[in-house]
C-alpha cells in the first residue's frame, strides 16, 4: 500500500467511531471513493456488514454506536425508545429474556439491511410511530457517543403503543410504579397532541392507580379521551371513567 493510501486510512480509522459504522455517502463526501473502500478492505483495515456500510476489522460492534454514526454521518434522526429509553434514566423492571434489545423509533424510514446483522451487541429492533406531534427527547451521552433518547414521558407511552404484543399490562405499571418523577408538563403536552387514544386512556388509568403526585397536576380539560368504549383485552373490567377494558390481574393489583 502505497504511503498516501495508509495515511487516508489512519486517519479515516482516527474519525470513525470505536466499533462503530461507516456509511458509503458520508465516505463519499470525506473523499473515500468505493474504489478507495474496496482496497481497504482487501488490505484488511476494514470489514464489509452490508452493502454500503463497513466497520474497522476486529471490532466488537455495539448497537448503541452504529445509531450513533447513522444519525450523525447521514443527518438522521433515529432515537432509543421504549423500554431502551426509559433503562437510560434508571427504570429497568421490564428485563427482556435473551440477547439485550435496543428499541429504535422512526417515522416511515425503510429500515436498512445493516440492522438486521446479528453481529451487535444488542439486538436492534426499529419499531415505526406517528403518534407524537410534539417530540420529547434528549441526547444522552452512553458508552462514549451520543445518543437521540425518548424522554422517559415518551417512552413509557412508547411501551404502552407496543403493548400487548411487546409488553405485557402488568409489566408496564411496574414500571409506571417508579415513575415518580414525571414532569407533568411534559405529561400534559404529550397527552393533548397524542394521537392514539388507547395509550392516552391506559396511561391515564395507571398513572391514577399508581397515585402520583404529577398526575393531580395534570388539566384533563385539554386532553380528549374520545368517547367510544375500547376493549384492550378479553374478561377484563370495564373502567368507565376511561372507557377501556383493563386485565382483571391489573384492577386487583394493589
Amino acid at each position: 500500500m502505497s504511503v498516501e493510501l495508509a495515511n487516508k486510512i489512519d486517519l479515516l480509522l482516527r474519525m470513525g467511531t470505536k466499533n462503530g459504522l461507516y456509511f458509503s455517502e458520508w465516505l463519499k463526501k470525506n473523499g473515500y471513493s468505493d474504489q478507495l473502500i474496496s482496497k481497504y478492505r482487501q488490505s484488511g483495515w476494514l470489514t464489509s456488514l452490508a452493502k454500503g456500510v463497513v466497520y474497522r476489522t476486529g471490532d466488537k460492534l455495539s448497537a448503541y454506536a452504529a445509531v450513533s454514526c447513522y444519525n450523525n454521518q447521514l443527518n438522521r434522526q433515529l432515537r432509543v425508545a421504549a423500554h431502551s429509553a426509559l433503562e437510560l434514566f434508571g427504570f429497568n423492571h421490564y428485563v427482556p429474556m435473551g440477547k439485550p434489545v435496543l428499541m429504535v423509533a422512526h417515522s416511515g424510514i425503510s429500515i436498512p439491511k445493516w440492522m438486521n446483522a446479528d453481529y451487535f451487541d444488542r439486538t436492534i429492533k426499529p419499531f415505526e410511530t406517528n403518534m407524537f406531534t410534539t417530540i420529547q427527547t434528549s441526547t444522552v451521552k452512553v458508552e462514549g457517543v451520543n445518543l437521540l433518547v425518548s424522554s422517559p414521558e415518551q417512552a413509557f407511552m412508547e411501551c404502552m403503543l407496543l403493548a400487548p404484543d411487546r409488553y405485557g399490562y402488568m409489566d408496564l405499571y411496574y414500571i409506571m410504579e417508579q415513575l415518580t418523577s414525571l414532569r407533568a408538563d411534559v405529561v400534559q403536552t404529550l397527552l393533548e397532541t397524542i394521537k392514539n387514544l388507547r395509550v392516552k386512556r391506559m396511561f391515564l388509568y395507571m398513572a391514577e392507580k399508581a397515585g402520583h403526585y404529577w398526575f393531580e397536576m395534570l388539566d384533563m380539560v385539554k386532553i380528549d379521551i374520545g368517547t367510544s368504549k375500547l376493549q384492550l383485552v378479553e374478561n377484563g373490567i370495564y373502567i368507565s371513567k376511561y372507557k377501556i377494558t383493563v386485565p382483571k390481574e391489573l384492577f386487583d393489583y394493589e
